[in-house]
């Protein structure tokens, strides 16, 4: 035997063995498979894809249109007297359906304006408790007016602070939000910058009622120790169920501070301090807070190896956050579409970075109700009669079918618009 008719032998031992190997490797698969099918049609079970997801049950919407509720209690929070709860009972006395932890309440407000004239106010604010069958409660922050700015305090948060009181009326819209915890079982991060704690209160209180033993970890980012938030409750939490893990993360704290221990961490949140904590295991991380915090985050989570699918996040307002693999844009660098206001009798082009349609409207004077400006609430819903628009990203209010939220959108194509 020559030396090439050796090596030919040798080469073709190892590809028989391979292919035998990929051939036992198949059929185990096949069989299990093949097993798990039959299980499934025994018991009438489809299987799919899909069924590897961890989603929690669909809410359908409690109501429509606007509820009235009576606030049974108003509650300061915090050190600094900044943050108030209100617990909100339903004036009908009907009981309350059940939410998504991390949804939120649009409250339809009547606020006099420097005139004395009252004015129409939407405004979106997450739950901050699990659900219950006999009320809701929200935790609002007193916003001030921006340091250095000659913007005003925020007209809602300043009345519900100063002028909403327990017997007050409020009408509210069902709950509502796309943004929620899983009802899966694998372990969890919640991270939370200042108010943006509320939608992670939710989130904790329903998994240690529900789900004892998942695995929690709270991240809670403050500048110092008077701007936290339920503290005493959070840490008598994490005392009596051991598989919560708790740390405040203060960014700028006092001396005194900084020489406390527990809970306490000195410094923001960010993923070398998680990289630090966490031990390797399969995290859904869920993040609330200031645009800022999320567009240091969410990149840094993505360069560690996070999945986007175990990535989920609300930000305060409108938000652009850079994903490491973003989808592709709905419009492309230089498109160019013309927008016909109907009602308005108006024409205007719109050219790719001008910003949403609502933002185009307003440049032009055209008047278009709004609240939130994030696709929450859903005052900005605008009919198309023609033409298609595209979002960045799913709002959490869903539009009717033929219509846009004009705060969140821009054209994919030219397009009429009812407004």
């Amino acid at each position: 035997m020559t030396s090439l008719q050796l090596l030919l032998w040798i080469v073709g031992s190892i590809l028989l063995q391979l292919a035998i190997y990929l051939s036992l490797a198949f059929w185990r698969h096949w069989t299990d498979y093949a097993a798990l099918q039959r299980k499934a049609n025994e018991q009438d079970i489809q299987v799919t894809a899909s069924d590897l997801i961890e989603e929690p049950e669909p809410v359908a919407t409690a109501w429509t249109g606007l509820r009235t509720f009576k606030v049974a209690s108003k509650v300061v929070e915090d050190a600094a007297r900044s943050v108030c709860s209100f617990t909100l009972v339903p004036q009908d006395g009907g009981t309350l359906p059940p939410f998504l932890p991390g949804q939120f309440l649009t409250f339809a407000l009547d606020i006099p304006n420097a005139n004395g004239v009252t004015e129409p106010v939407v405004r979106c604010y997450s739950l901050s408790d699990a659900p219950r069958p006999d009320h809701y409660r929200v935790t609002i922050k007193r916003e001030p007016a921006p340091a250095g700015s000659t913007l005003a305090p925020g007209r809602s948060s300043n009345y519900f602070h100063d002028q909403v009181e327990p017997g007050c009326e409020l009408k509210v819209r069902a709950p509502a939000g796309h943004f929620h915890l899983d009802h899966g079982d694998s372990p969890v991060v919640l991270i939370g910058g200042g108010v943006g704690i509320t939608p992670m209160l939710s989130m904790l209180t329903w998994c240690l009622t529900n789900q004892a033993e998942r695995e929690i970890w709270l991240f809670y980012g403050v500048r110092h120790e008077s701007e936290l938030v339920m503290a005493p409750q959070l840490e008598a939490l994490a005392a009596a169920h051991p598989h919560f893990h708790l740390h405040f993360c203060l960014s700028v704290p006092s001396p005194k501070e900084v020489a406390a221990r527990g809970h306490r961490l000195h410094g923001r949140v960010n993923v070398a301090l998680l990289r630090r904590l966490l031990p390797l295991k399969p995290f859904h991380f869920y993040i609330c807070g200031p645009t800022p915090m999320l567009q240091s985050l969410v990149p840094a989570l993505e360069d560690w190896g996070v999945p986007q699918a175990r990535i989920h996040f609300e930000a305060f307002g409108p938000a652009s956050i850079a994903r490491k693999t973003p989808a592709t844009p709905p419009n492309g660098v230089g498109s160019s579409f013309v927008v016909t206001f109907a009602k308005s009798g108006q024409q205007w082009p719109w050219q790719a970075g001008m910003g949403s349609l609502l933002e185009l409207a307003e440049s032009h004077g055209i008047s278009v109700a709004s609240g939130c400006r994030a696709g929450g609430c859903g005052s900005c819903q605008t009919a198309i009669l023609s033409g298609e628009v595209a979002y960045s990203q799913p709002p959490d209010c869903d539009p009717e079918p033929g219509s846009c939220l004009l705060c969140v959108c821009t054209p994919r194509t030219s397009v009429t618009l009812e407004a």
